[in-house]
């Protein structure tokens, strides 16, 4: 079919997802997948029952723009628990359809064009097409090596007039690195002179390792008053094709952020929101996430430790790095390519989450898999 005028992309230099590559060639190969973030184990039974429920007793109409009220009040009593900060569940809470529709609905409320949006990088890939689509410019800060630290100095020099933004995640995707007190210590210092909006993607909440606490924005008053943080149902509860986020916002900017939010999907799966507001009255159903994880992680990184390549540190999120530069002076994605079709496993090179490919060798794989998904996943890079 011709067309009769070529269509002008908005993103000419945007391409498929990373994860969906990967995910592709390996299904392609038959390689085991531990590339992108997905669980291969089952989901909680009461979960399923829950939604069963809910399907059952009618619940398969469109649920409010905002979300389920229930929902959002558990949100809202979860948060207060954890983090001592209230939330009003009718006016500072929103369901989205996965985090990824609320960082696209946050950032399209926020940015306009030729506002400048701060991202750090290795950075999750939705960001910086999302701030372009708006007419936004990004400026990128770098973790620095060797344990992915953040230059707060090289932050504060990109602050200027234009600046509308910072977006920031922790735990971090795809470093598995975790923001600290001093950090966020700092970013509240930074912030709290200017009139700048702080975007805070912390889907891995829950995924954190080693009795560290998780910095969340929610700690730091003059961040709260400022900041959008982002959470996933389907990150602390297995269940990634649900696509269940939420966003916790003042009133002021979620009133902003839901006059979006109702043009891209305006409500989400009703049936769903309703098992997972039973479901999170229990906070058993999820504090042992963290638990759950660091012995996978435990379990990986031990079934490797014999193995040629350099494992990183990993505090939080389901992602273990592995430097391989003393196996190959192969770029990423090559010596990725040639992993997933030589030795049948996929991981994900780290160079694409940054926005020049900057390549330090790394390979991110997910560790949410079961012990024998693992133990063939180990073998594997054992014999390399």
């Amino acid at each position: 079919m011709n067309y009769v005028k070529t269509l002008n992309s908005k993103l000419p230099d945007v391409g498929t997802s990373i994860f969906a590559v990967m995910s592709g060639l390996a299904n392609e190969v038959r390689a085991i997948n531990l590339s992108q973030g997905f669980p291969d184990f089952p989901i909680s039974e009461e979960l399923i029952d829950l939604v069963h429920h809910n399907m059952k007793q009618g619940y398969n109409q469109y649920a409010p723009m905002q979300g389920v009220l229930a929902l959002r009040e558990g949100i809202a009593s979860k948060t207060y628990e954890k983090y001592k900060v209230n939330y009003d569940p009718v006016s500072e809470i929103t369901i989205t359809s996965g985090a990824t529709e609320a960082l696209f609905d946050i950032i399209t409320a926020v940015v306009q064009p030729n506002d400048e949006v701060i991202i750090i990088e290795p950075a999750y890939d939705s960001y910086a097409p999302a701030i372009e689509l708006c007419g936004g410019i990004t400026r990128f800060v770098s973790l620095k090596l060797p344990d992915y630290h953040i230059d707060w100095n090289e932050v504060k020099s990109l602050i200027n007039i234009k600046t509308k933004m910072i977006i920031i995640n922790t735990p971090h995707n795809p470093t598995g690195t975790v923001l600290s007190k001093a950090d966020l210590t700092e970013l509240e210092k930074i912030v709290e002179e200017t009139d700048l909006f702080v975007l805070s993607d912390e889907v891995y909440e829950h995924l954190i390792f080693d009795g560290i606490r998780h910095e969340s924005v929610c700690y730091y008053p003059e961040l709260v008053k400022r900041s959008f943080v982002v959470g996933s149902f389907g990150k602390t509860f297995h269940a990634t094709g649900w696509k269940i986020g939420f966003v916790l916002a003042p009133k002021e900017l979620t009133a902003e952020l839901r006059k979006v939010h109702q043009f891209v999907t305006f409500t989400t799966n009703t049936p769903i929101q309703m098992a997972l507001a039973a479901y999170i009255k229990n906070p058993a159903n999820y504090e042992y996430v963290s638990n759950l994880y660091q012995e996978k992680r435990d379990f990986f990184v031990n079934a490797i430790k014999k193995s040629r390549f350099k494992i990183m540190p990993c505090n939080g999120t389901y992602f273990q790095l592995l430097n391989y530069d003393g196996i190959s002076n192969e770029s990423e994605m090559d010596f990725a390519i040639r992993l997933t079709k030589e030795y049948g496993l996929a991981t994900i090179p780290v160079s694409p989450f940054y926005h020049n490919q900057k390549d330090d060798k790394m390979l991110r794989v997910c560790f949410a898999k079961t012990e024998e998904t693992l133990i063939k996943a180990a073998d594997i890079l054992n014999k390399i």
